[in-house]
């Protein structure tokens, strides 16, 4: 009988919401790069110009969505705009260049669209700001709702 896969189940929440938080931090560091030029800059130094279509709107979604994420802070919303913006990057300046994520240098943004995807099924794991937030909303709610009279019909 198996022992460990019980074990890692148990782990599975844990496991889940360290790759958000890895996830989100390096999505939001390649915002701060190309907003602030912070971490080497964009494209080995510098920032993206104000504005500019689509680099400094994928920057300001990279830094807001990574840090959404990585908080675990409306998670689901969040990694479904991450990835669909990782996706719009691949099929709009890699594809061209090849077919292939390795002939077109598009693995970054394929990866990070598909682990956004995953993280849209799967929820922000344990360790999240929602979790806490959640429960003490619903616990605000419940409580809420048992003090409200009852009107009879």
């Amino acid at each position: 009988m198996n022992t460990l896969a019980p074990r890692l189940n148990q782990a599975q929440p844990y496991a889940l919401g360290l790759f958000r938080i890895v996830i989100g931090l390096l999505f939001a560091c390649h915002g701060a790069a190309s907003l602030f030029g912070v971490l080497g800059g964009a494209n080995g130094g510098g920032t993206v110009p104000t504005g500019s279509w689509p680099g400094w709107y994928a920057a300001v979604i990279q830094l807001v969505a990574g840090a959404l994420v990585l908080l675990g802070v409306g998670t689901r919303s969040a990694a479904f705009i991450a990835s669909g913006s990782m996706a719009y990057a691949y099929f709009d300046v890699h594809q061209a260049e090849g077919l292939f994520p390795l002939q077109n240098g598009g693995e970054t943004a394929a990866l990070f669209c598909w682990a956004f995807l995953l993280l849209v099924f799967t929820g922000p794991g344990a360790l999240a700001l929602d979790r806490v937030f959640g429960a003490r909303g619903q616990a605000a709610g419940a409580a809420a709702e048992a003090k409200r009279p009852t009107v009879a019909a």
